[in-house]
């Protein structure tokens, strides 16, 4: 009866788990990525198979972000130490990628990318802040489409790579079209970030005036 418990017991603990071992395993797919992308000569990787290895690696990552919030819901394993760390994998993993674009071939300018540095280090200092004043900050429907286009925003510079490793678009188009495509997540993503504190300004009101007594 004992043993039975027991392995009961290990099983809840092991279902209550999972959704944050897939998120923390997603923070660790970025470096991965990294490595992929800048070392890929050196480790002997052509340039014909990077775009389908760092597509593999993207899509990965966006799995586990998926399993892990369904997860978490259909088996009712929400946490308040979720909800923190799951956009915080989002935002380690994404940013990884974008200021990885910096480097190599891509060459995204650094000022662009720091638009999504700024906006995502802001939202996630207001959001620790009221979670320590007692307050949790819920996802809203603007950040869940600002992760969708940063997602497909790098999918789509990772298939670009594919022509241009055949040869069918040149480095200069790469950049350019790169360089367009992550404009306009950028544009939605400081939009997001305002959409954000304005519907939450109440509560961020609160946690402020918290600190002031």
């Amino acid at each position: 009866m004992r043993a039975a418990s027991k392995v009961l017991f290990f099983k809840g603990e092991m279902s209550l788990k999972l959704p944050l071992f897939l998120t923390i395993g997603r923070i660790f797919i970025s470096p991965v990525f990294l490595f992929f992308y800048l070392k890929y000569q050196q480790i002997g990787l052509s340039l014909n198979t990077l775009p389908f290895v760092l597509i593999f690696l993207l899509a990965l990552s966006e799995l586990s972000d998926f399993f892990d919030g369904f997860i978490a819901r259909k088996f009712n394993l929400v946490t308040e130490l979720g909800k923190i760390l799951d956009p915080m994998a989002d935002s380690i993993t994404r940013l990884t990628i974008l200021l990885t674009f910096t480097q190599g071939f891509i060459r995204l300018p650094l000022l662009l990318v720091f638009v999504f540095v700024y906006r995502d280090a802001m939202i996630s200092t207001l959001r620790t802040v009221c979670a320590f004043r007692g307050m949790t900050l819920a996802a809203r429907t603007s950040g869940k489409i600002k992760a969708v286009l940063q997602a497909a925003s790098i999918f789509a510079i990772l298939i670009l790579m594919i022509p241009y490793a055949w040869g069918a678009l040149s480095l200069l188009q790469l950049q350019n079209i790169s360089l367009m495509i992550i404009s306009a997540a950028a544009v939605y993503t400081v939009f997001a970030g305002a959409e954000y504190i304005w519907a939450n300004r109440t509560y961020i009101r609160q946690a402020w005036q918290k600190d002031q007594s």
